[in-house]
């Protein structure tokens, strides 16, 4: 694994991180391709987005930082394959702890995330 790839990723995922954090669809649109998806289960059940509905979703949300959270984001595991990569990744978000599982291309000299999938481990520590 490229220590520059890792690093890339690395900076993306905290653009992930973020993005939601901060309440930004913008930051969403960062760390996103343009075709990724989103899904994953909520406790009314199946749920997917596509990048556009994530950023929105995320834009409406009131911001954790904002209100003072204090931030909990852990890269569990990180592993590239030439131009492709997969990321496990825990974080609080809305109240509850996340484990996302986010994979990831290399398109023009950037890594974008292309796919989110989400499992909600338990209630998020604050």
């Amino acid at each position: 694994m490229s220590k520059a790839a890792e690093e890339q990723i690395q900076t993306t995922i905290q653009i992930y991180f973020d993005s939601m954090f901060e309440s930004s669809a913008e930051k969403v649109h960062q760390a996103f391709h343009a075709n990724a998806r989103i899904t994953g289960y909520l406790p009314q059940g199946f749920f997917e987005m596509t990048v556009g509905d994530f950023a929105s979703f995320v834009q409406q949300q009131p911001a954790a930082h904002a209100a003072g959270k204090t931030p909990f984001l852990e890269v569990v595991s990180l592993n590239v394959h030439g131009q492709t990569a997969v990321a496990r990744v825990r974080d609080d978000y809305l109240g509850h702890r996340y484990l996302d599982t986010l994979s990831f291309v290399q398109t023009d000299g950037r890594w974008l995330i292309y796919n989110k999938l989400f499992h909600i481990e338990s209630e998020a520590a604050d």
